[in-house]
């Protein structure tokens, strides 16, 4: 589905709500009830629970609980699952995290929301540095060459987003971070070569640290699994959690929320993981590629 977070009047509907709203409506379905009968159990109307199963409105507990009855769920894991994602939608919800501030943050508002509250994030990426891992000079770099902003404090603000978000990487509870990165993404000269030498010492930097664990897929390993395009997966430390896809196109921002869609991620994300370099190895690519002993084509390096 297009789009992490949607607005309707003064309703929202977010990933998380519409996974749980999907989830319901699979085991009314299964269960062979209709929404008027669905309401009846919640002394609400239809359209409530049409409200519910689309993610238009937040999810209570005693309204889960009900339903789960009705539906003759009484597998305590799976109702669990269903109050967790109901909990962590609801504190998205109404979070006042910085990112709410940041005018600029666009589309990339309901990500950084989503792996604010994450617990480990795997990132496979073509043509860029994460944005985890990017130095302000080499972001600012993209934010010129994207074209969309021209107003240099409009530039500056989108660079400090995607600084503040790397805060997440220390702390008392640090994001974990596996990054695939292709080999293309260290070799394109974004900002010049001083830019990308300073940004591929940081990535070493960045490797470093016992949260982030860094590949990168040579242009020998010939054919991949994920050679379609770039996405994030997103993790969640609640029991039964569903992993979150996200996928940034161009012109828009695709959420991947169905269960086997998502695991099917993660299979390709694994398989292009093995085809990648060991750690260590793909930390010698990156030195050597920065101090210029494999040269950037184009470059007098």
């Amino acid at each position: 589905m297009a789009g992490g977070q949607t607005s309707l009047g003064n309703r929202v509907s977010t990933v998380l709500a519409r996974k749980l709203g999907g989830e319901l409506l699979r085991l009314r379905d299964s269960a062979g009830l209709t929404q008027p009968q669905a309401a009846a159990a919640l002394s609400a109307t239809a359209a409530k629970v049409a409200k519910m199963e689309r993610g238009w409105v937040p999810f209570r507990d005693p309204d889960i609980l009900a339903l789960c009855q009705l539906y003759g769920v009484d597998d305590s894991k799976t109702v669990d699952s269903l109050l967790h994602i109901a909990k962590l939608d609801r504190e998205r919800r109404k979070a006042k995290g910085w990112w709410k501030h940041s005018p600029n943050a666009g589309a990339l508002a309901e990500y950084i929301a989503m792996e604010d509250v994450a617990t480990r994030v795997r990132t496979w990426q073509l043509s860029l540095v994460p944005g985890l891992f990017q130095t302000a000079e080499y972001a600012r770099a993209l934010a010129v060459s994207d074209g969309v902003w021209e107003d240099p404090d409009d530039i500056e603000r989108i660079v400090a987003v995607r600084i503040k978000r790397q805060a997440r990487l220390t702390g008392e509870t640090p994001l974990q971070v596996h990054a695939v990165i292709w080999e293309a993404a260290l070799r394109q000269l974004v900002g010049g070569p001083e830019v990308m030498r300073a940004q591929l010492d940081h990535l070493l930097d960045m490797a470093e640290l016992p949260n982030i664990h860094v590949q990168v897929l040579p242009f020998r390993a010939g054919g991949y699994p994920c050679i379609g395009g770039a996405f994030n997966i997103v993790s969640f430390a609640e029991a039964g959690a569903v992993d979150v896809v996200h996928v940034d196109t161009i012109a828009s921002t695709v959420w991947v929320e169905d269960t086997n869609e998502g695991a099917a991620y993660g299979t390709f994300f694994d398989r292009t993981a093995r085809l990648s370099l060991s750690p260590h190895d793909s930390e010698l690519l990156i030195d050597s590629i920065g101090k210029g002993k494999q040269a950037w084509p184009g470059s007098s390096l």
